[in-house]
Parts: structure tokens; C-alpha cells; sequence
């Protein structure tokens, strides 16, 4: 190898680096946003859950020997609202996997 191969291999083994460094800043960026768009997409169908949870309780009526009264109408929501919470958390019924999708392809498109 001569001194001139020598002298700039470092320089290009640098460019190297600092083009891996760059790549690398990308795909953590491009993570943090899938990682983002997850968290919504599971958020949404946490809240889709939750109203279903609502509506379907709504006929129940709070009445009779173990009727919680005012009080199971009061908390019911937030008995309904933690329902959609863990069913999301375990999986749902995928709406979070399908909104995750069109998120990245809406994300795709636009870069």
C-alpha cells in the first residue's frame, strides 16, 4: 500500500462512521415514531373498547340486593374504562393492529 491509500483510508473510514452515525440517528427516529404510532393505535382502541364497554352496561340496571345504587353509576365508568384498557393491552380485537398499519402507510407516503 502506498502513503496516499494510507493517509486516506482514516478520512474515509471517518466518512464511513459518520454515515452509519446518520443511518443509525434515522432508524432510532424511525423507531421512536413506530413506537409512538403503537401507542396511539392502542390508545384508540383502548377508548373504541371502553365506549363499547359503556354501551353495553348501560342496560344494567343498578337496582336490586347487590345494586351498588348512585355509587355503581358513578364508578361504572371507570370500571368500563379500565375493561377497555386491559382487553387492548392484551391484544384487543385489532383495531389497534389495523390502525398502526394505515398510520405507517399515511407516515410511508408522506416521507
Amino acid at each position: 500500500m502506498n502513503d496516499a491509500a494510507l493517509i486516506a483510508a482514516p478520512a474515509i473510514n471517518s466518512f464511513a462512521i459518520d454515515q452509519a452515525k446518520a443511518a443509525r440517528a434515522k432508524l432510532d427516529h424511525a423507531g421512536k415514531n413506530q413506537a409512538q404510532a403503537r401507542k396511539a393505535a392502542e390508545d384508540f382502541e383502548s377508548f373504541f373498547l371502553s365506549q363499547m364497554f359503556e354501551l353495553m352496561s348501560s342496560g344494567v340496571k343498578t337496582d336490586g340486593p347487590f345494586g351498588g345504587g348512585q355509587a355503581e353509576a358513578t364508578w361504572r365508568s371507570f370500571l368500563d374504562d379500565q375493561y377497555g384498557r386491559q382487553m387492548a393491552k392484551r391484544g384487543g380485537i385489532g383495531i389497534a393492529d389495523m390502525v398502526y398499519d394505515q398510520m405507517l402507510k399515511i407516515q410511508e407516503a408522506a416521507s
